[in-house]
């Protein structure tokens, strides 16, 4: 019987950090040679494959690991892709704030969502770590989310106040790397009469990353709080990250459309950080119950926000314009 490492046995860990390699390495050498935009089409068809891989690896949990355990995962992974949406927006306003070319943003989110993998999985680790060695951790990571909740609702989902060429880590790489004007084609560094200097692209880059750290102290008590077992809560989280580049080329622009989004994502959060600390005080509940909530919350923002789309495009054509 194969060796069980982090609640799932070693073949499942090497099939699907294998898998996301050769995957990996694949889209680097084909899709990352040249700086070229992302079409609709081609974020569609990658958001299509990403998706079907997780669902992949929702049906081998659930033959190898169990039900429970694949509800798991399923809930687990439609929380990070729902929390993904605040990455979104952010990406746009960095892109914005910054004058990225289109042709370059793809580079800079393959690097980025690829040293998040790295960083989310040094997260996981202590987190569980944390958990295991002291059982206060849940009430507190269940107060981060409630306090995340919090947050969200009060900023009614703008990102107005946030100015990434203001963040202190912007000024800290400005003070400690000189800095070029120029994208110079896609690269992080270039040569300026003989002195080797960062472009713009890596003050981005570093910029994505940093963002990044933030979201996962939300994202990661989340993720924990549906389960801790570390298989589930690592291959949730990374095909929700890997899949995020697609998302942003995809529905950037759809989901400011969604009035109701960020009250949706709020009862989410606020949900799942009293999952965790109704568990901490020893009432648990039952994966399905999870897995349905999360479902039923997303579905029903999402569907009443196409349905607003809808009505208020109605209201538009009407021969009597818009009420």
């Amino acid at each position: 019987m194969s060796d069980i490492v982090g609640g799932a046995p070693l073949w499942a860990w090497v099939a699907l950090i294998g898998g996301v390699t050769i995957f990996v390495t694949g889209d680097l050498l084909a899709l990352h040679r040249k700086p070229t935009a992302t079409t609709f089409r081609a974020a569609c068809i990658m958001i299509a494959w990403w998706f079907g891989w997780a669902v992949l690896t929702g049906f081998a949990i659930a033959y190898g690991l169990g039900t429970e355990r694949a509800l798991e995962y399923g809930s687990a992974y439609l929380v990070e892709q729902s929390l993904s949406v605040d990455n979104v927006f952010v990406f746009a306003v960095i892109f914005q704030r910054f004058g990225v070319p289109a042709p370059l943003q793809p580079r800079v989110l393959f690097w980025g969502i690829l040293g998040a993998v790295v960083m989310r999985g040094a997260f996981i680790a202590g987190g569980l770590a944390l958990m295991a060695a002291f059982h206060s951790m849940l009430y507190i990571f269940g107060v981060i989310l409630l306090w995340t909740a919090w947050k969200m609702l009060r900023s009614h989902g703008e990102l107005s106040d946030f100015d990434p060429k203001r963040a202190g880590w912007t000024r800290l790489l400005v003070k400690l790397v000189p800095i070029s004007r120029t994208y110079d084609a896609g690269k992080f560094f270039e040569r300026v009469d003989g002195r080797l200097m960062a472009t713009p692209l890596l003050l981005v880059l570093f910029i994505i990353e940093g963002t990044d750290v933030l979201f996962a102290v939300d994202s990661i008590p989340a993720a924990l709080a549906v389960t801790q077992v570390p298989f589930i809560v690592f291959s949730s989280n990374l095909l929700a990250i890997l899949g995020l580049r697609a998302l942003y080329f995809a529905v950037a622009g759809i989901l400011r459309r969604i009035p109701s989004l960020h009250v949706g994502l709020t009862i989410l959060i606020a949900g799942i950080g009293l999952k965790m600390i109704a568990g901490a005080a020893g009432f648990v509940i039952a994966p399905i119950w999870t897995f349905v909530f999360i479902a039923l919350t997303l579905g029903t923002t999402v569907g009443q926000g196409i349905l607003r789309g809808r009505r208020a495009a109605t209201r538009h054509d009407s021969p009597l314009g818009p009420r």
